[in-house]
């Protein structure tokens, strides 16, 4: 049976990684910050918010749905995003858990 390296690490771990790199990009930042501040779903074009061109805002919004963080459903030749806001809560509440799992110290000796 074939395997990743991914899977020598715990479920968490992995699911964070995953929604974590669908949030590396500043344009997937800024099209989940859009959705969120227009508290709906958006049908127009989102290459007019995000200064990108439309095929390079469309990639970003397959990786977001791919990744669970946004959907979207076509509506004749146009689809509608919005958030995901069960798995917008889930990430969050990822982040804070994997966030808070990290004790930093007041000082730190690297040498």
């Amino acid at each position: 049976m074939a395997f990743t390296k991914s899977e020598l690490f715990s479920p968490e771990l992995q699911n964070c990684s995953i929604l974590f790199k669908a949030l590396a990009h500043p344009a997937r930042l800024a099209i989940l910050k859009y959705l969120a501040e227009t508290k709906t779903c958006i049908t127009g074009d989102l290459a007019d918010e995000i200064p990108l061109g439309r095929t390079t805002v469309n990639q970003h919004l397959k990786e977001l749905k791919d990744a669970g963080l946004i959907q979207g459903t076509t509506e004749g030749v146009k689809t509608c995003y919005c958030l995901d806001l069960k798995n917008i809560r889930e990430l969050k509440k990822m982040a804070e858990f994997f966030l808070n799992g990290i004790n930093i110290p007041l000082t730190f000796d690297c040498k």
